[in-house]
């Protein structure tokens, strides 16, 4: 029996691509290097920092200057992280049927702590989340399964009894491994090459309110 649904940020819950776009077109401005345009990024967008400066510099952790490049990212996202991320069509109604059947959510993600403890609140969800965990948290962050049975405890239910739902492999391979039940949620941030059907998903879903059907 389900008891709670726990959700992925960035790309699941919120559209927040915009605004680590414009993160990094800000860094890339600074090195004299060209935009990324939002269709480049919003793919990329569930990959965090680590991502989006590969993308933007075209190089790896390997390069001497990716930390640093990593942590200027970050610096930039600070002063915009809620100027153009939004909450996508149907959440709220979502959020509404699920209080209305007494079960809890929750949000797991990878995004930093400085950032989703602003973050969350400042996002005009329906009622609160049950429990954030932030990809510090618990010092590992998915696809190790420690940030799930987290959340399942601080909510005092079993991992068993719990839907996550995420839009990237990490978030399925992550539930998988502690037995929760893993949604795939195709409006997030997938890229054209992501093999999804590899992917240990048990359900895949392409608007919110689809969820229900499967409570």
């Amino acid at each position: 029996m389900i008891k709670a649904v726990l959700f992925d940020l960035d790309g699941t819950l919120a559209d927040t691509a915009r605004d680590l776009g414009a993160a990094l077109n800000r860094l890339l401005a600074e090195e004299g290097l060209p935009p990324q345009p939002y269709e480049a990024v919003r793919p990329i967008a569930s990959h965090g920092a680590r991502g989006l400066v590969s993308l933007g510099f075209g190089i790896d952790k390997s390069h001497p200057r990716f930390e640093e490049y990593r942590l200027r990212f970050l610096d930039h996202y600070e002063h915009s992280f809620a100027d153009k991320t939004v909450l996508f069509d149907d959440i709220n109604p979502l959020i509404d049927a699920l209080n209305a059947r007494a079960l809890q959510w929750g949000i797991i993600t990878n995004k930093p702590m400085r950032f989703t403890d602003r973050l969350v609140p400042a996002l005009p969800f329906a009622s609160a989340p049950a429990v954030v965990v932030s990809g510090d948290t618990v010092g590992v962050a998915k696809p190790d399964p420690a940030p799930m049975l987290h959340a399942a405890r601080q909510l005092g239910v079993a991992p068993q009894e719990c839907l996550y739902v995420g839009d990237a492999e990490r978030d399925m391979q992550a539930g998988r491994a502690v037995g929760m039940k893993t949604v795939l949620v195709n409006w997030g941030y997938i890229a054209d090459d992501d093999d999804t059907a590899s992917w240990p998903a048990d359900i895949t879903i392409d608007q919110p309110l689809q969820l229900l059907q499967h409570l």
